[in-house]
């Protein structure tokens, strides 16, 4: 039953908006769980398989490709302890995923925990949000920016974040255990170059890791965001849809569509946001959330 939101004051609206919330929130979301460890798993599989000549190493680069891009969205469920809160019984479930499945992008989870907070409670904050530095006018201002951000002089936004917060021993256990990571990385690249795998871990790790990124940014940060401009719980972030389609552009953009669900309730799980979205469209937009046609 559809509500008539027209005769509805601003607390009706967002208490009508809450319950509709709480319909979609709890419960374990299995299906990040298994998408973030069996994706690693898959792309541990690959270094056996290609290193042995059992695949060729086109189709390792094509499915390692598909791991980077898969490798976020499993951690960010966790950042928000959606698998399972403090004091839960599986928590250790949801730290596990947290970690285990951003490895193959080399970007510790700790750090990105920290940095996706400041995020939400500073969107499109040209100071405060490390997620500013995705803004660009269009899509292949995106991919360019992503790009910079590969090259030795680029300055982290996220490293810069961490930084300011000296003295937190967990934002410098953080920053720690991202200097580990990336020395680990690099260890590993020489080490496989030097035993005469240079090339499956180019097209296995370093090069896949990139596209993987070039594609986490412009679907996950970029889009959703674009053009960066306003602030504000229902003005921050937006729904949009993907050239004209919904059904198989939603999954390209991995449910990205509906981002907007998340910011105000990101205690939602990504598969919920779709149908946790349509349910509460009215209210949204009667609260005047940014739609860009969805």
């Amino acid at each position: 039953m559809s509500l008539d939101v027209s005769s509805m004051s601003d607390a009706e609206l967002a208490k009508a908006e809450r319950a509709i919330a709480r319909k979609y929130v709890g419960g374990v979301p299995w299906m990040m769980v298994v998408w973030g460890l069996g994706n690693f798993v898959v792309w541990l599989t690959l270094w056996p398989l290609v290193l042995t000549g059992v695949i060729p190493l086109w189709a390792g680069f094509l499915v390692a490709c598909l791991n980077m891009s898969l490798a976020y969205l499993p951690s960010h469920e966790a950042q928000h302890s959606n698998i399972a809160k403090e004091g839960h019984r599986l928590r250790w479930l949801n730290e596990l995923v947290g970690h285990v499945s951003t490895l193959p992008l080399v970007y510790p989870y700790r750090i990105l925990r920290m940095t996706h907070m400041l995020h939400h409670a500073h969107t499109n904050d040209p100071d405060k949000d490390p997620d500013y530095n995705n803004n660009a006018p269009t899509w292949i201002g995106a991919v360019r920016r992503t790009i910079a951000s590969f090259q030795p002089n680029y300055v982290d936004p996220y490293g810069t974040a961490m930084q300011k917060r000296a003295g937190d021993p967990a934002a410098e256990w953080a920053l720690v255990e991202a200097v580990l990571y990336k020395l680990a990385f690099v260890a590993a690249l020489i080490t496989l170059a030097w035993s005469g795998y240079a090339l499956e871990a180019f097209f296995v790790w370093w090069l896949p890791s990139k596209i993987g990124m070039i594609y986490l940014r412009l679907c996950l940060s970029w889009a959703p965001h674009v053009p960066f401009a306003e602030q504000g719980r229902y003005r921050d972030t937006r729904a949009w849809r993907f050239y004209g389609g919904m059904g198989t552009w939603n999954v390209l953009t991995m449910g990205m569509q509906y981002h907007i669900v998340h910011h105000l309730h990101p205690a939602i799980p990504l598969f919920r946001n779709g149908p946790a979205y349509w349910e509460m469209r009215d209210i949204l937009t009667a609260r005047g959330i940014r739609n860009d046609g969805l």
